[in-house]
């Protein structure tokens, strides 16, 4: 379960405060599978990388009671003067996992090759996205959160990472940023939408789709 208490985070831009959350109490509960809709600018990521623990509110409190990941495919917080393999061996140390078991699991998951080897700096946007894909879907999380799916490789890694990716959410849940309405009704069951910064929940992702659209037709 993840708890939001009071959250604020705001952002100082061009001499004007923005807000990304107002004072937002919710709790995201186990066994759901969550879109997180809204529109441009509205604060989707921002709000991802708060659940994470990636960046800190400005006051409130967020309390995570299950292991909740990075965003999915994140790769800022890749060294890029260290290896691929460094960076995972620094990932795995960060997350409590078996140093050599992930090193291992993302070698073969990301099919870099020698590329794996060399500094992350030298990767192509797709070879950076593969490795932190393998990252991702070596550690076991709770909570999986995913800020857009893309397409990364060739047809069969794409479908390999499909596999792998709903392998784990027969045991995990997600918290999904979207664009893609086909994708969120794929993954996801119930919604919540972010609107000046306060949050709604509905128990119907479709319910979440519609208040969405109509948020967008009064602008």
């Amino acid at each position: 379960m993840i708890s939001l208490y009071h959250v604020t985070k705001v952002f100082k831009h061009k001499g004007e405060f923005r807000y990304i959350a107002k004072d937002v109490s919710f709790t995201i509960p186990r066994g759901e599978s969550i879109g997180l809709i809204g529109r441009n600018g509205a604060g989707k990521s921002t709000l991802l990388k708060l659940i994470s623990g990636t960046i800190k509110p400005t006051s409130g409190q967020i309390i995570r009671r299950a292991n909740v990941s990075f965003p999915l495919g994140f790769q800022g917080s890749f060294n890029p003067s260290l290896t691929g393999e460094q960076n995972v061996r620094f990932v795995a140390r960060i997350y409590g996992q078996d140093t050599e078991d992930l090193v291992h699991y993302v070698q073969d998951f990301s099919e870099l090759e020698k590329a794996y080897y060399m500094p992350v700096k030298a990767y192509s946007s797709g070879m950076k996205a593969r490795l932190a894909f393998g990252v991702s879907m070596g550690i076991n999380f709770d909570y999986y959160l995913v800020d857009e799916i893309t397409a990364v490789g060739d047809k069969n890694f794409q479908k390999k990472c499909r596999q792998v990716f709903q392998e784990k959410l027969q045991s995990s849940d997600i918290i999904m940023v979207s664009h893609s309405t086909a994708a969120l009704k794929d993954y996801c069951t119930t919604g919540i939408v972010l609107e000046d910064g306060q949050l709604t929940y509905f128990p119907n992702i479709d319910d979440a789709i519609r208040m969405h659209d109509e948020n967008m037709a009064r602008r």
